[in-house]
Formats: C-alpha cells, structure tokens, sequence
C-alpha cells in the first residue's frame, strides 16, 4: 500500500474527526494539475512553526511522543504543497502569516518565543475565530486535520499512541473492552 492510500484509509477511519475541506482534498485524487502543487514555499522556520503548533494540539504524554517527535513540522507542508489546490494552498499561506501577526499583535512575541500557555490561548483564540467566521477552509481547521492525519498515520500514532499488534492474531469480535485502553491501530 502506498502512502496516499495508507493516509485516505486512516482518514476514512477518523471519520468526523477531520473537516469536510480535508476529506474532500483527500479522497478527491491526489493528483493536482502540475501548475498548481508547490504554489507555495515554506522555510525550515514554517516547519519548525508547524511542528510546534502540531504539538499543542498532540503534545507528547508519558504513554506516547507529541506530534513534533512524528515529524508534522515536514509533513504538514509536504501535504499542502502536494496534494491541496493552489487556492487552499494560499489560503493555508495567508492563515499562517496572520497567525504570526496575531502572536506580534496580542502576545508581542514571534510563536516560537511564546510559553506553552501561551501557544494554547493562541490556539484557543484561532479555533473560536474559525468556527464563529463559519468559513471552510482555515488555516486552523486545515493544519488541526493535516495534524490528526499525520499523527495517527506515522509510525509513532500507530505505535505508540495505539494499541499495536504487529501480527493480528484472529478475528474475535466480542472483545472485553477494558477502561482506559487504547484504540487499536490497524
């Protein structure tokens, strides 16, 4: 299986946890009109950016690494360049640049200088503007879906954050649910 596949199947079983922009992007084609991939470009800097705002949405816990150590700062703009058209590859652009102007505006620091309580009032800030302006897609709700994706997709996500069985044994489908457990990686 190659890694469009293993990532529409991992979408697929997240169900309504990605938007409907994602999901459409997704199982669409893949295939963008070679004009529109690599619309826009993004330094080690972004990356790094990205990695971090990944990172308080998965932030690593005693059972498993945080989104960064799954390397969503690559990721996230691997997939904007390659697979969103140039329109939503922009709007991602645009969504990051004012980000960094509202860290500037409210916290008067760039993202990287803030604390972690400052990253989580930001992200709070950003997700209540992205549901109140009601508009689909955002910077937020695109780098949030491209986050999820990435996470449970890599090698870590189905790891480490998921119950693994790297040899499924036979199919039992009245397994005890025990509290607490995670939630198998298939």
């Amino acid at each position: 299986m190659n890694r469009r596949e293993a990532l529409k199947s991992v979408a697929f079983l997240m169900g309504s946890a990605i938007s409907a922009t994602t999901m459409g992007v997704l199982f669409e084609s893949f295939t963008l009109p070679e004009k529109e991939k690599n619309r826009v470009f993004f330094s080690a800097s972004d990356e790094e950016i990205l990695g971090e705002f990944a990172d308080i949405i998965i932030p690593t816990t005693a059972s498993s690494p945080g989104a960064k150590a799954a390397g969503l700062g690559p990721f996230i703009p691997m997939m904007i360049r390659d697979c969103y058209p140039a329109k939503m590859q922009e709007i991602f652009a645009s969504g990051m640049k004012d980000m960094q102007a509202k860290c500037l505006k409210d916290f008067n620091k760039d993202f990287l200088a803030m604390s972690i309580e400052e990253r989580q009032k930001l992200m709070e800030a950003l997700k209540d503007e992205a549901i109140a302006s009601n508009k689909a897609p955002s910077f937020f709700l695109i780098a949030r879906d491209l986050t999820l994706l990435g996470y449970y997709s890599s090698e870590i996500g189905c790891t480490q954050a998921r119950e693994y069985l790297p040899v499924p044994g036979r199919y039992d489908g009245n397994v005890d649910y025990i509290p607490g457990q995670k939630a198998w990686a298939t």
